[in-house]
């Protein structure tokens, strides 16, 4: 058993974290080290990132979402421009799985684990 949640950990805020790490270090000129503190992360972690094939298409998948990608702008740049608590970053991340879930995302990811009744509304009903 796999709750849709387990997706979105396993998939979706690795690949988010990835997309405002590329921000920070491309647009914002951070080093990786100083861009894996602000992400609560390691240099080796945010390297994994920027140069790993592994797990470019689920990237490459939000990424084309426009209300992820001006969220993992918009995070990058308050985080660049310290306008941004820790606390206020952790709810961009709940507000982007709430954006999944609405546009059927983690159901389709969630469907790839285990076999759901085709009426299955867990995600949206969370």
């Amino acid at each position: 058993m796999r709750p849709p949640c387990e997706s979105v950990v396993k998939l979706v805020l690795p690949a988010f974290r990835s997309l405002v790490a590329r921000d920070l270090i491309e647009k914002y000129n951070f080093s990786q080290i100083s861009a894996a503190k602000k992400l609560g992360t390691t240099q080796a972690t945010i390297s994994y990132y920027l140069y790993s094939k592994r797990g470019e298409k689920r990237m490459k998948e939000l990424e084309a979402l426009p209300s992820v990608r001006t969220m993992a702008t918009n995070v990058a740049s308050r985080i660049a421009t310290q306008s941004f608590s820790p606390f206020e970053a952790m709810l961009k991340f709940c507000e982007l799985c709430k954006t999944l879930r609405t546009n059927d995302l983690v159901c389709d990811m969630h469907k790839g684990f285990i076999n759901v009744p085709a009426a299955c509304d867990v995600c949206q009903s969370l």
